[in-house]
């Protein structure tokens, strides 16, 4: 609720892979809040790629909203230059 009502809280995943994530965090990054959540693997506990497969897997994002997740809202928060999507 806190990331949905202030313009400036966002959500990210470190800490859990994927197929662990809360459903309602996963209705939240499928819906109305797809801008708010930000990917994360808490490396090294987590490895990236293993996060990385996971969410291809688990989460069965739409294309846009997977872009969203994985780098588009981290490079619109923090202001960095567009980049390649994650494969």
């Amino acid at each position: 609720a806190v990331a949905w009502k202030h313009k400036n809280v966002y959500i990210d995943t470190s800490a859990y892979l994927p197929k662990y994530y809360p459903k309602e965090l996963v209705h939240f990054l499928k819906t109305y809040g797809k801008t708010k959540v930000m990917f994360g693997t808490n490396f090294p506990m987590l490895q990236w790629g293993a996060c990385v497969r996971d969410v291809d897997k688990s989460l069965k994002l739409k294309p846009e909203i997977r872009d969203l997740f994985m780098y588009k809202n981290a490079e619109r928060v923090f202001k960095l230059p567009p980049t390649s999507p994650v494969q």
